[in-house]
């Protein structure tokens, strides 16, 4: 009987051991994969952070100086526009808007009524006062059809499933439904905007539309805009595993696109976010292969003839200092890294517990490793 018991105890201990080297094992790799531990070995824990004195000597700043919630600065007219409508003035976001869609600047205007529908997320006052002035107004009817899909994924909160609550998914669904008529209305208002489409894709996501669906409205957008870059990260999250698709079709959707676009188009980017988005090994040797080097290659000539003032193309570089710093071409990734520095609101950095502290841990790993760039 005395053995019994013994042996029971002695399985026990057994189990909790293996329990906690399993856990110590995953807790390492996930740290030295999220950045949470320093590149040279010390741990952050010993105390606070202190900026290397490379990084400070080529004006790098530290994880309490870089901007969150934006991967570069916001324009000056977007923020005059936000600052009225907290204030109730309509008036200037209508002026912005009626301006990108008579130059037919598709990327800025997309963008503008993303950032103009998350204020009215939050307080639409403004919103109801435009439409009230308004009625038939394609500006504020996109920026409506904006709003209430962003209201939709507020309620719904960034957590996965498992930890969502049947409330907050009955209230995401209808909410989604109703963007359906707004945004099929702000097409209608302006048949040549593709923000519209692109805005539906969000709700084709959350609601599940049927792949045929999502082609209908992906032959609508590249219709109207054929090298859109927010409409392709959009189409590109549909299309990934996570969500509506597989990583076979995220990556067939993304090499399509990289290969039919000019140069300067950004989309060469599509194919490492696919890579990013479906990997889910710690082994940084899956970031070094001949196929993502190459890639990372592609982007760089993207991002060289890439228009200086558009949009997206922090979050494209922001993107490269990212891998080129995993696959140690550290002069390279420095080079990225000063161009967007003080802005870490973009990927890889944004889906991290702590965007900055991620963002500075590997910058200055690079910082550290390449030639003096003082």
């Amino acid at each position: 009987m005395l053995w019994a018991v013994l042996a029971v105890i002695v399985l026990i201990v057994l189990a909790i051991g293996l329990w906690f080297l399993k856990a110590i094992v995953q807790g390492a790799l996930e740290g030295w994969r999220s950045g949470s531990e320093e590149p040279d070995g010390s741990d952050e824990s010993d105390g606070p952070y202190e900026l290397p004195e490379e990084c400070a000597a080529i004006g790098l700043l530290p994880p309490d100086r870089q901007n969150t919630d934006s991967a570069s600065p916001v324009p000056a007219e977007l923020t005059a526009a936000l600052d009225a409508v907290a204030r109730g003035e309509w008036e200037p976001a209508a002026a912005l808007l009626g301006r990108t869609a008579a130059e037919r600047d598709w990327e800025n205007r997309s963008s503008y009524a993303f950032d103009l529908g998350e204020k009215a997320a939050q307080d639409d006052t403004w919103l109801l006062a435009w439409e009230t002035a308004r009625p038939d107004d394609p500006d504020a009817a996109v920026v409506r059809a904006r709003s209430t899909v962003c209201l939709a994924w507020d309620i719904r909160g960034g957590k996965r499933a498992q930890y969502t609550t049947g409330e907050q998914f009955r209230g995401f669904h209808a909410t989604l439904q109703r963007s359906r008529a707004e945004t099929e209305r702000a097409a209608g208002l302006n048949p040549e905007d593709p923000t519209p489409y692109i805005t539906e894709i969000w709700t084709a996501l959350g609601l599940g539309y049927p792949h045929a669906e999502m082609d209908r409205i992906w032959a609508a957008i590249t219709e109207r805009a054929p090298y859109h870059y927010e409409a392709h990260f959009s189409a590109v999250q549909y299309w990934c595993q996570k969500w509506r698709g597989s990583h076979e079709l995220a990556r067939a959707f993304a090499a399509e696109a990289a290969a039919k676009a000019p140069l300067g188009s950004l989309l060469t980017a599509f194919p490492l976010i696919v890579h990013f988005e479906h990997d889910e090994t710690t082994d940084q040797e899956v970031d070094r292969t001949p196929e993502i080097v190459a890639l990372v290659d592609a982007a760089l000539a993207d991002v060289a003839a890439a228009d200086p003032a558009h949009p997206r193309l922090a979050e494209v570089r922001h993107l490269l200092a990212y891998y080129l710093s995993l696959q140690d071409r550290d002069e390279a990734a420095v080079e990225q890294f000063r161009l967007v520095d003080g802005y870490v609101g973009a990927l890889p950095w944004r889906y991290r517990a702590d965007p900055a502290a991620e963002y500075c841990s590997l910058r200055d790993q690079s910082v550290r490793a390449a030639p003096a760039t003082a």
